[in-house]
């Protein structure tokens, strides 16, 4: 009885938890506040996967792309650092710097670069740099084996591994970085296996995406992704939802409200009551880019430069909280995890089934 039940053979739907604050008024804090709240939730993990991103953690190097990658071993590192070499100019390289954590075991090679693309291949390319960045990327993950590129945003950086996230937290040694915004996520893998690359965040170019539930949908997103040139590579269903929202807000210019009017389209019904002008935007979106709704239960934080963005799936079948307190937005997938950070709150609320939640920095 006792080992049918252990940890790790029961599988908990509702597992996972989610968290993430942003200072509107662009301040600065440690992942101190980060690891506290996430750490709150942990009975919600398993110890298969913990991973944080900051946002304003590189300032020094704020206009060149960090590359975040994992190795397998030196050989895969030489051949990816030759493959960097030949298309960006490598500003700064060295180890991620990490702490030894009783929890935290097995690490791959961990690697950060500061590139920006070199002129004459960005030129030949006949692309903008977002985009040469984003497609090197998915060249060194698809083709390259034992190399992944698990952040490639400027200014930000996410920070992941096999664990409870607490401890992934100590490992990566965030009370050293400091960001006016932080997301973090414990997992509790059910369908998909708990490995390094496959914790959470999810990242590409400055988004960062933690995400708690399933996505029955996924094949068919993934299917549709794929036919505009993105690689699900991770094998989990959680990283498709990175690159929707970048298809849909990098290359098809939608607001990020739009976006989430398309992976949490309203119900027919709902659209049918609209006032006429949002009815036609509404059914534009729900037609044109129906491969993208996403089916399922789900909670997802989305970081990107300036902001937050939080959604649940319009059934509101996963747990969501956001507070707020002065100039800062607390979001998680329990009240417990923002009490823990900020005790008194201004306002505190449960968002509606597919309403989207935006806070940004203050311009």
């Amino acid at each position: 009885m006792e080992e049918r039940f252990a940890e790790g053979n029961v599988r908990i739907p509702a597992g996972c938890a989610i968290s993430g604050f942003i200072h509107r008024d662009g301040r600065l804090s440690d992942g101190g506040a980060i690891i506290t709240s996430i750490a709150t939730m942990r009975e919600r993990s398993n110890g298969l996967g913990g991973g944080f991103a900051g946002y304003g953690i590189y300032p020094e190097y704020k206009d060149h792309y960090a590359l975040h990658l994992f190795y397998a071993d030196k050989v895969v590192k030489r051949e990816c650092e030759s493959f960097l070499e030949e298309r960006f100019d490598i500003i700064n390289l060295s180890k991620i710097p990490v702490r030894k954590t009783p929890g935290v075991v097995d690490a791959p090679l961990i690697w950060r670069y500061f590139v920006r693309a070199l002129p004459t291949r960005l030129a030949e390319s006949q692309l903008d740099e977002d985009e040469y960045v984003s497609r090197c990327t998915f060249d060194i993950n698809t083709h390259m084996k034992g190399a992944y590129v698990f952040s490639c945003g400027k200014n930000m950086g996410a920070f992941k591994a096999v664990g409870y996230p607490e401890d992934v937290g100590e490992f990566y040694r965030l009370d050293e970085y400091k960001a006016y915004s932080w997301i973090a996520h414990g997992r509790y893998p059910t369908n998909t296996p708990g490995w390094w690359g496959g914790a959470h965040p999810f990242c590409l170019l400055d988004m960062a995406v933690v995400h708690n539930g399933e996505i029955s949908s996924y094949d068919a997103n993934r299917r549709n992704m794929e036919m505009f040139g993105y690689k699900c590579n991770l094998q989990t269903d959680t990283e498709v939802i990175t690159y929707i929202f970048d298809y849909l807000v990098r290359k098809r210019g939608l607001t990020l409200k739009e976006a989430c009017a398309v992976i949490a389209a309203p119900f027919w019904h709902k659209i049918e009551r609209m006032p006429e002008e949002e009815r036609a935007r509404a059914e534009y979106l729900r037609r044109n880019f129906s491969g993208l709704l996403i089916t399922g239960p789900f909670s997802v934080i989305l970081g990107y430069k300036g902001g937050l963005l939080a959604i649940n799936d319009r059934l509101k079948l996963r747990s969501m909280v956001v507070g707020e307190y002065k100039n800062t937005t607390y979001i998680a997938s329990e009240e417990c995890a923002i009490r823990a950070v900020a005790p008194v709150l201004d306002r505190l609320y449960a968002p509606e089934g597919g309403e989207a939640v935006i806070a940004e920095v203050m311009r």
